[in-house]
C-alpha cells in the first residue's frame, strides 16, 4: 500500500476516528485504526466492539491499494507536528513508512486481516431527517441520562421513531429531557414503531462526529443495534439491552398550574449566580415566582447565602419551589440565549415542567425542604 494524502484532511478525519478507540482493551489491535486505499478513495475505521465509525478521507492519491493498521498515538502525533501540507505513507504489512518534504518515520504496524470489520450502510429500511437537528437532539437528551442505574436502562437516549416523526428521553430517575421532530421514513415500515436506547457514549461520540454541515442523517434503528450515516461518515452502535420506563406516566398533567415565561439568557445568568453558595450537602435553590419578578435564594452552610432578583412578566399568584440549580443549568445551557422558555409550576411538591416552541420538554424533581 502506497499513497500521498493531505495532511489536514487526513489529521482531521484521523482525530474523529480515534475518539471511538478505546484507550485500554485486551485486544491491542483495537488501538489502532485501519486504513483501507484503492481507486483514489480511502476509508477510515475504529472500534471499540461496541461502537464503530466509518470515515471516508478526502485528499488521497493511491499509488499501490491496499490496507494498513495506524497505531494511533504515533501516527497522530505525526500528523499534528508535521508542517507539511502533503506526506507519503507506504506500508509493506509489517512497517509503515511515513515521509514528509524533510523528515521521514518508522513505526511498526499490525496485520490488517485482524482488525474487525466495521460494517456498511445498506440498509432498506432508515429514518431521515437533518444532521444538524439530530445533534441538536443529542446535545438536549444525552446530559439527563444515568449509566448507574440497576432497575431501568437508564444509560442511553431512548427513541422511538414513527412513520414521520422522532421523539428521543433522557432521564436519570430526577429529570427527564424530551425532544420531538420530524423524521422521514424511508423504504418499507416495520410492522411496528422502533423503539430503541442508544448508549449515552455513542450519543456523544456522535455529537462530535457529525460537526455542523448542512447534510441529511440516515438512521437504522435494528433488533441488537443502530446504524447512522451522515455524509461521508458511518457509524454503528450496539444498544442499551434492558426496559425503559414508561416515560409519558413520568410527564405530570399540566391542567392547574401557573404558566410563567422566561427569557433564557437572562434566567440562566440568574440561576448561576444563585448556585454560587451551593455544595453537594446544601445544593437547592429556592425559586419564588411573584407579581413581576422571580426571587432565586440559597443557603449554603459554609459558603454563605446568595438573593438574586429578575424582573419577569408574570402577574399570578406566589409559587415557590425548591430545585436543584445544576438540573436547570445544565437545562438551559443548551439553549439559545435569545429564546423564551415556558415553565409550568403547581405547587413546591409537583414537578416543573420546562418547554420551548421547538419541541423540547424538560420535567424537574422538586427537592424537598429538608433536602436542600
Amino acid at each position: 500500500m502506497k499513497i500521498k494524502c493531505e495532511r489536514e484532511k487526513l489529521l482531521h478525519a484521523f482525530q474523529t476516528a480515534a475518539s471511538v478507540a478505546p484507550s485500554r482493551s485486551p485486544k491491542p489491535i483495537l488501538q489502532n485504526l485501519k486504513l483501507e486505499v484503492h481507486d483514489d478513495k480511502g476509508i477510515l475505521m475504529g472500534t471499540d466492539l461496541e461502537v464503530g465509525i466509518r470515515i471516508d478521507v478526502e485528499g488521497i492519491s493511491v499509488e499501490s491499494p491496499g490496507s494498513v493498521v495506524l497505531p494511533i498515538t504515533r501516527f497522530l502525533s505525526i500528523l499534528r507536528e508535521s508542517s507539511d501540507e502533503t506526506l507519503s505513507v507506504e506500508s509493506d504489512g509489517r512497517k509503515i513508512q511515513v515521509r514528509g518534504q524533510r523528515s521521514e518515520f518508522q513505526l511498526p504496524s499490525e496485520n490488517p486481516d485482524e482488525f474487525p470489520a466495521v460494517g456498511l450502510f445498506d440498509e432498506a429500511h432508515y429514518h431521515e431527517m437533518p444532521a444538524r437537528f439530530f445533534r441538536e437532539i443529542v446535545r438536549r437528551t444525552v446530559f439527563a441520562t444515568d449509566s448507574e442505574s440497576s432497575r431501568y436502562a437508564l444509560g442511553g437516549v431512548f427513541l422511538e421513531l414513527t412513520a414521520d416523526h422522532i421523539t428521543a428521553v433522557a432521564t436519570d430517575g430526577r429529570r427527564l429531557a424530551r425532544q420531538e421532530g420530524p423524521a422521514k421514513s424511508v423504504g418499507e415500515l416495520p410492522a411496528s414503531d422502533r423503539m430503541t436506547i442508544v448508549p449515552t457514549r455513542a450519543m456523544q461520540l456522535l455529537d462530535r462526529a457529525l460537526g455542523d454541515k448542512e447534510e441529511i442523517l440516515q438512521l437504522s434503528a435494528r433488533e441488537n443495534d443502530v446504524l447512522i450515516k451522515s455524509g461521508r461518515i458511518v457509524m454503528y452502535s450496539r444498544l442499551v439491552e434492558g426496559r425503559f420506563p414508561k416515560w409519558r406516566d413520568v410527564f405530570p398533567r399540566r391542567d392547574n398550574t401557573q404558566r410563567i415565561e422566561l427569557s433564557v439568557g437572562p434566567f440562566y445568568a440568574a440561576v448561576r449566580q444563585a448556585m454560587i453558595v451551593t455544595s453537594d450537602e446544601r445544593r437547592g435553590v429556592d425559586f419564588t415566582f411573584t407579581q413581576g419578578k422571580a426571587i432565586l435564594v440559597a443557603h449554603g452552610a459554609e459558603y454563605g447565602e446568595s438573593h438574586v432578583e429578575l424582573p419577569i412578566a408574570y402577574e399570578g399568584p406566589e409559587i415557590v419551589i425548591t430545585l436543584d440549580p445544576r438540573y436547570l443549568n445544565e437545562f438551559l445551557r443548551v439553549l439559545n440565549p435569545e429564546a423564551t422558555l415556558l415553565m409550568e409550576l403547581r405547587d413546591s411538591e409537583s414537578a416543573a415542567v420546562c418547554s420551548t416552541d421547538d419541541g423540547y420538554a424538560y420535567v424537574i424533581m422538586p427537592l424537598a425542604r429538608d433536602q436542600k
